[in-house]
């Protein structure tokens, strides 16, 4: 560096060090000299504070909290909070699984006029299956199917007595029946020429039904209307399921409207109000059931309703059934393992009654003006006191204490499987559930099992590293029924969830066990067929409905504990994801701790190590990098003088 450069340097340098520290003087003169503001509270300052603003000249003042806060006042525009829903104004009838078959229960939770509410209370007891209960307008009867003689008819059960009627006597299954405002008529479903139709039947003269509609199209879940010359029904003759209405007073061809034309979501269980004025149903949308009302605009002469009226959504469920006042809809509210019961006010966004847990699920559903005497009669009396025998009862091998403080797995007698073992306390549920299926179905669906329990040793799929089938509380039945075309899925979004509801085709096709499938199976080989949109989404729902008769396995499963599994996210891209086929018995543990049923804890916390098949590469030397680092000498700047 030159003399002048250096020159240079130090005046710059003695410029900056002055500038710094004049302003540091300035600084702490400010710090030193500066008070903060003073401020004085009055009295009239102080009054203030805690006095409630007074509202404008067009409002009405509102009254203050005890804390002296303001409440803002509300515009008029919006809705007043709504009342609490009187539900003493009818009873609630439900088709409720118990025991392993499902029966009618009676259930009022407040007060209707006998002095004391009713509990859920079992209406009738025995070894058959009684579903799709319906009161009758004057609250006198109930109407429901039955398969207490073998095959499925409809029966009416008196109320004040207790006494039972037969009303029809076939071999076709017929259910969810609905009455005429005169309570002279039902219509219902039937399966006839492996069909699903809808049927009216005479009460006060029985004889052959009258057939409301032929075509080939499944059509079921009839409603009445209050006016008496209109039903609704669920049917896909449009390609999916639809409510569709039937004007008795039209021709044939002027005679069927499609009521809710959403093409995106199933519909299902339509419901009219009691004055006729709105119609409800359920529709399923993105794994969400929700229920849709829609006003129904009669003309002037009374004629076919006009289409495309208001519509709105009340809250979340399925089945639902109006009030007598019209005011609210009872509804059942379906999650992946439960069932509730639940209401919401019709007219106003709410809910009317939280959501109340079922000991069991639900085939049916009735509220209506009627009332059952207290104490309950004999026939009531002796089915609400009856306690079902235990479906099985778990025999351990040895106590926990006996064997290490861990339970044992036990041997699976006449079982096909890779390790043919169930943990100790669930192995008697699944001899159990296998014998029912079996005598129901005809055929032992449950004799041959792709896995029960699986050693720590073997290797399951990518992504069932935590999987239930470890901790020997799990089954998973084989697939070869599937293709065989005697096993069948349905779809249910629940939420974000996928799950799957699995039928089992029974063996004697006569109606004497199982009911009609009524939603569209998901056929998972349509991925297959050359078909891009069902490559992406896994599999497409097979054009109409099923024929035959089929049992519901899902359901039969949960009433011995065992529980399906959701379908893991890449379900679409990998068949075995689907999980269709594995079911768990929980007992409320999760994964861990029923790990640690069998195994110490040592064995979830140490990892063991996976040796690979050859020894692990070295880097590769290249051309262009020397074995051994150096440095790269960097020219210094160099200070070029002026000339």
């Amino acid at each position: 560096m030159t003399p002048a450069g250096f020159s240079m340097l130090v005046v710059i340098n003695v410029i900056i060090l002055g500038g710094l520290a004049y302003g540091m003087s300035r600084a702490l003169d400010w710090s030193a000299n500066r008070q903060p503001p003073s401020v004085t509270l009055d009295a009239e300052l102080l009054a203030g504070l805690s006095e409630t603003p007074s509202p404008p000249a067009d409002r009405t003042p509102t009254p203050t909290s005890p804390a002296h806060t303001s409440t803002p006042n509300l515009p008029a525009d919006l809705p007043t909070p709504f009342p609490v829903t009187d539900l003493a104004q009818g009873l609630i009838l439900l088709a409720l699984d118990d025991g392993g078959n499902s029966h009618l229960f009676a259930y009022q939770p407040q007060d209707s006029g006998s002095g004391q509410p009713l509990p859920l209370a079992r209406l009738i007891s025995g070894p058959w299956d009684d579903i799709t209960p319906a009161l009758s307008p004057d609250g006198q009867r109930v109407a429901f199917a039955s398969n207490r003689n073998g095959y499925w008819d409809l029966y009416l059960l008196d109320l004040p007595s207790g006494q039972l009627t037969r009303l029809t006597d076939s071999l076709a299954y017929e259910a969810a029946p609905s009455w005429s405002p005169d309570g002279q008529w039902l219509v219902y479903e039937a399966y006839r020429n492996e069909n699903l139709d809808i049927l009216i039947q005479s009460i006060s003269d029985p004889g052959e039904p009258l057939l409301l509609a032929d075509h080939p199209a499944a059509d079921y879940s009839p409603a009445w209307s209050p006016g008496g010359r209109q039903i609704t029904f669920v049917s896909n003759r449009s390609g999916e399921p639809e409510i569709w209405l039937v004007d008795l007073d039209k021709t044939e061809d002027q005679r069927y409207l499609n009521i809710s034309q959403n093409p995106l979501g199933a519909e299902r269980h339509p419901a009219w109000s009691p004055d006729g004025s709105l119609l409800a149903w359920s529709s399923d949308l993105d794994g969400v059931h929700t229920l849709i009302v829609q006003e129904i605009n009669w003309p002037a002469d009374a004629g076919t309703p006009v289409a495309g009226a208001r519509r709105w959504n009340p809250g979340s469920g399925d089945w639902p059934v109006w009030s007598a006042d019209g005011a609210t809809l009872l509804a059942l509210l379906d999650a992946p393992q439960h069932t509730y019961l639940t209401a919401y006010p019709v007219h106003t966004p709410g809910l009317a009654m939280p959501p109340l847990a079922l000991p069991a699920s639900a085939s049916g559903l009735s509220w209506g003006s009627a009332a059952i005497a207290l104490p309950l009669r004999e026939p009531f009396r002796q089915a609400a006191a009856l306690t079902p025998d235990p479906l099985w009862s778990p025999i351990l091998t040895a106590l926990p204490d006996d064997s290490g403080g861990r339970y044992l797995l036990s041997p699976l007698e006449d079982i096909q499987a890779p390790s043919p073992l169930l943990h100790d306390l669930v192995d008697e549920s699944f001899q159990a559930l296998r014998l029912h299926i079996a005598t129901d179905s005809g055929w032992d669906f449950l004799a041959t099992l792709e896995n029960a329990y699986v050693p720590l040793t073997a290797m399951l799929d990518p992504g069932q590293r935590v999987d239930w089938l470890y901790t020997g509380r799990a089954i998973a039945f084989t697939t070869l029924p599937v293709s065989a075309g005697w096993v069948a899925m349905v779809r249910e979004d629940i939420g974000p969830q996928t799950y799957w509801r699995v039928y089992v085709r029974a063996r004697f096709q006569d109606g004497s066990a199982g009911i009609p499938m009524h939603e569209q199976s998901w056929d998972f080989n349509a991925r297959y067929s050359g078909d891009t949109v069902a490559y992406e989404q896994g599999g497409a729902l097979l054009e109409g409905v099923l024929p035959g008769y089929w049992i519901d396995f899902t359901r039969l499963a949960v009433a011995y504990g065992w529980e399906r599994l959701p379908a893991q996210s890449e379900w679409r891209a990998d068949y075995g994801a689907a999980r269709f086929n594995e079911f768990v018995f929980t007992s409320g543990l999760d994964w861990q701790n029923a790990m640690l049923e069998l195994y110490p804890a040592e064995v979830l916390v140490t990892p063991s190590p996976v040796v690979p098949a050859t020894r692990t590469l070295t880097p590769t030397p290249r051309w262009y990098q020397t074995p051994t680092p150096t440095l790269t000498p960097t020219p210094r700047p160099t200070l070029t003088p002026a000339p």
